[in-house]
């Protein structure tokens, strides 16, 4: 059963696994699962996708029940009127916080504006050697998109020298190698926390929290990164 956040009588919200798509597509034709479809089936009504999230990606996953909000949501998304928060694993030590706005190529190979701001929650430092270092840094930070790019936060990361551990294409193949080899790791350490913005029907704020599936919180733990 897909864990529900949210609900009311036009949209709901659902905490997606990680490895789960948002909707069939074509990049990925041999899965025969989605969010969409789970849901579709577990409360036995059409649901319509608002936004997505990478496949790789867990956490809050919006939906409206009609065709009316799916249009209104979608509005709020690309009008960045709607609040997100992601929680990341990187590689090294980050700055505070910090702005980046560096642009992206989309699918088409059409460059835009992207645009994430990010503060650093906790740092650490293990005895896990790597490379001529006899120890590894990590740090846990909140991530806050403004733009809705393609794969945005996880290229963001990287660009500055920050990847998001089992970040694949875009992280670290290195480090990637040594969570597999060391700790059995597959997934990858992002996670849609949270969701905030104002009923666009009641107009009143509405805020969605989705708690760490189980492998974010055990990597918290292994990487001293917990509370």
């Amino acid at each position: 059963m897909i864990e529900i956040l949210y609900r009311d009588d036009r949209m709901m919200a659902i905490n997606k696994p990680p490895g789960l798509l948002v909707h069939p597509t074509r990049l990925a034709a041999d899965v025969s699962e989605s969010a969409m479809q789970l849901l579709r089936d577990q409360i036995g009504q059409w649901v319509y996708p608002v936004h997505r999230i990478d496949r790789k990606t867990s956490g809050v996953l919006l939906f409206a029940l009609d065709k009316e909000m799916q249009t209104t949501l979608s509005s709020l998304f690309k009008e960045s009127s709607i609040l997100k928060k992601y929680i990341a694993i990187v590689r090294g030590y980050t700055e505070d916080e910090g702005e980046i706005n560096y642009a992206l190529k989309n699918l088409e190979g059409k460059t835009q504006e992207a645009i994430s701001y990010y503060h650093t929650l906790k740092k650490s430092e293990i005895p896990l050697a790597h490379g001529k270092h006899e120890s590894s840094r990590y740090s846990l930070v909140a991530l806050y998109p403004k733009t809705g790019r393609y794969h945005q936060l996880r290229k963001h990361m990287a660009h500055i020298f920050h990847p998001i551990i089992g970040d694949r294409p875009h992280g670290c193949n290195k480090q990637n190698r040594l969570f597999k080899s060391e700790f059995g790791l597959t997934e990858m350490m992002l996670h849609a926390q949270s969701l905030s913005f104002e009923h666009p029907i009641r107009k009143e704020e509405v805020s969605i929290e989705a708690s760490f599936h189980a492998e974010f919180i055990r990597m918290k733990r292994v990487l001293l990164l917990s509370d």
